[in-house]
C-alpha cells in the first residue's frame, strides 16, 4: 500500500484492503489473513461490527436449521447466483465456525440458530481478538471516498485524507439501512461513477404503511397481533398463507410475519401503487364454527363482549374488525365471520430505507465474475449486503453475508495466485 503510515516499508507481502468492518468484510479479512496476506480493514464508524451488535439486541439469529434445500430456496431468484457461496459456508459450517470462537449455539423452537448467550458482543469480541492475532489490522473512523485519478483508494479519517494502492480490494460497506450504524449507501454513487450498474436500493424486511384511523393509531400503536395467518397473492398469481405474528405501528404494520412477505409486497407496490393481503384472526377455528358461535343469543351483552366470550376476539383484533366494517356489517354474523377469517389490509408504501432491517438492490451480479470480482475493475471484489440480493429474517441474511465474505476472500486469493 502507499501513503499509509502503518504500512511496512518495502514489504513483499501481498496487501489487501477491505472496506467495511461488518460480517462480510471481517470474514473476508479472516480468510485472507489466514492465507498470509497483510490485511487492513477500514470502517467509517468508531468501532467494528456495529450493525452486527444491533442485530443481537433481540437475540443474534446467526442462521437457520431447516433442511439445506429449503434454506437455499429462501434467497428466491438470487439463489442461483448465491449457491456457490452458500455451499462454501452452509449453516452447519457457519455454526462450527462460531463454535471455534468459543461461542456455543442452540436451535430455537422456530428452527432459528442463536448463540447460547443470545447477544452478538461475545462473538464479536472473540472474533476481533482472533483477527488481530493473525495480523489483521483494524482501522476505525476511516471513510472510503472512492478512487483517485491513478486508481488509489481515497480514505478520510479525522486527521487527514490518505491514499492507498493495495494489491486487491474487497468492498463490503453494507447496504443502506440503519445509516447511523454505518450502512448509509454512500458507496453506490462511487461505484456508479466507475460505470458499475447498481440496482436501486430499496427497503427490505421492513414495515409498510397503512391508512389507519386516528383511533387505531392512538390506542393500539405498538400492539402485537398474535396467532394470525397472513395470505397474499403476488403479481405472478402465487398465493401463500403463513401463520405468525406481526405488530401494528402508528404508520402501519411490521414484524416477522410481514418481513416474510416484504419482497412480494414491495414488488406489488412498485407495480400497482398498493398491495392488499388478508389476515385470518382465528386460524385455528373453522368459519362454520365461528358463525355458529357468533349467532348464539347474546342477551344483554354488547357485541364486543359476545365476541370475546364466544370467539376469543379481544383488544386489537376487535379494533381491526371495526376498522374495516360498518356498524351494520359488524352486526351481521355472516359478514363478521367472513372478515374474521379474511380481514383485508391494504398497504400503500414501504417505510423509509433507514428504518428497514436490510436492503434490496445493490451491485448487479452481471457486473461480477464467479469469484465476486468486478469484471471492469480487476482486483476489486464485493461482498455482503451491497450486492443485489435479499432474504427474509431468520438467519438467512447473516449466513449469506458471512458466505459472500468468505467467497470474496477466496476470490482474492485465486486472483492473486493466478497473477
Amino acid at each position: 500500500m502507499k501513503c499509509s503510515a502503518s504500512c511496512p516499508p518495502h514489504s513483499t507481502t501481498r496487501q489487501v484492503a477491505i472496506i467495511g468492518g461488518g460480517p462480510a468484510g471481517l470474514m473476508a479479512a479472516e480468510t485472507l489473513g489466514r492465507a498470509g496476506m497483510q490485511v487492513d480493514v477500514y470502517d467509517a464508524m468508531p468501532s467494528m461490527g456495529r450493525k452486527l451488535l444491533q442485530a443481537g439486541v433481540g437475540g443474534l439469529n446467526i442462521t437457520h436449521s431447516e433442511p439445506y434445500d429449503s434454506f437455499c430456496s429462501r434467497y428466491g431468484d438470487r439463489q442461483p447466483q448465491l449457491q456457490a457461496c452458500l455451499d462454501r459456508l452452509p449453516p452447519n459450517a457457519l455454526r462450527a465456525w462460531v463454535h471455534e470462537l468459543g461461542v456455543d449455539t442452540f436451535v430455537g423452537s422456530s428452527g432459528r440458530v442463536f448463540p447460547i448467550q443470545m447477544k452478538a458482543a461475545p462473538l464479536l469480541r472473540a472474533w476481533l481478538h482472533r483477527l488481530r492475532s493473525i495480523g489483521v489490522r483494524l482501522h476505525v473512523r476511516h471513510r472510503w471516498l472512492g478512487w483517485d485519478a491513478k486508481g488509489a483508494l481515497r480514505l478520510v479519517n479525522p486527521g487527514s485524507e490518505i491514499l492507498i494502492k493495495p494489491d486487491a480490494t474487497v468492498l463490503a460497506p453494507g447496504g443502506a439501512s440503519w445509516p447511523q450504524l454505518g450502512s448509509d449507501g454512500a458507496w453506490a454513487p462511487l461505484l456508479q461513477a466507475r460505470e458499475i450498474e447498481i440496482a436501486p436500493l430499496q427497503s427490505a424486511n421492513c414495515g409498510f404503511e397503512v391508512a389507519w384511523s386516528p383511533h387505531l393509531r392512538e390506542k393500539f400503536a405498538g400492539a402485537p397481533l398474535k396467532s394470525v395467518a397472513l395470505t397474499f397473492t403476488d403479481a405472478h398469481g402465487h398465493t401463500e398463507t403463513r401463520k405468525g405474528e406481526l405488530v401494528l405501528s402508528a404508520h402501519g404494520v411490521e414484524g416477522s410475519l410481514i418481513y416474510a412477505f416484504s419482497k412480494r409486497l414491495r414488488e406489488q407496490l412498485n407495480a400497482y401503487g398498493s398491495a392488499t393481503f388478508t389476515l385470518d384472526l382465528a386460524p385455528g377455528r373453522e368459519a362454520k364454527r365461528i358463525l355458529t358461535e357468533i349467532s348464539h343469543p347474546r342477551g344483554s351483552r354488547s357485541l364486543s363482549s359476545h365476541l370475546q366470550s364466544r370467539v376469543g376476539m379481544t383488544g386489537v383484533k376487535t379494533a381491526l374488525l371495526h376498522e374495516v366494517l360498518s356498524q351494520e356489517q359488524f352486526a351481521d354474523p355472516a359478514t363478521l365471520t367472513a372478515t374474521i377469517k379474511a380481514l383485508p389490509v391494504t398497504v400503500h408504501a414501504t417505510r423509509p430505507i433507514a428504518e428497514a432491517i436490510s436492503t434490496a438492490g445493490g451491485v448487479r451480479f452481471s457486473n461480477l465474475d464467479q469469484n465476486l470480482m468486478l469484471t471492469t475493475l480487476p482486483g476489486v471484489f464485493v461482498a455482503g449486503e451491497c450486492i443485489d440480493w435479499e432474504a427474509p429474517t431468520g438467519g438467512y441474511l447473516l449466513n449469506a453475508c458471512f458466505a459472500t465474505g468468505l467467497c470474496a476472500g477466496l476470490g482474492v486469493l485465486d486472483w492473486l495466485n493466478r497473477r
